[in-house]
């Protein structure tokens, strides 16, 4: 923690902190809320990209599923993580 300047008291670095942990908390939330649908995009951008160089019209499924599986891994990590943090 930086020197505490002396306009500024005990309780106001206090809350300087919670407000920063509060952030934290709405950023990993953030993480959670866009970790699925980019992980689904981008499974069904490389499944497209694989249907147009094999001339085929099923991959994509695959990587739509392959991603929504990557997402949820993503979550659960996420989310223990946070739980880690906690306690």
């Amino acid at each position: 923690m930086p020197d505490e300047t002396p306009n500024q008291k005990p309780a106001d670095r206090k809350g300087t902190e919670s407000a920063l942990g509060g952030l934290v908390k709405a950023e990993r939330l953030m993480q959670i809320a866009v970790a699925l649908p980019i992980s689904v995009l981008v499974g069904w951008g490389i499944g497209a990209l694989l249907d147009k160089w094999l001339h085929q019209q099923w991959i994509y499924l695959a990587g739509v599923v392959l991603g929504a599986v990557a997402g949820f891994i993503e979550i659960f990590h996420i989310v223990s993580q946070y739980d880690k943090d906690n306690q």
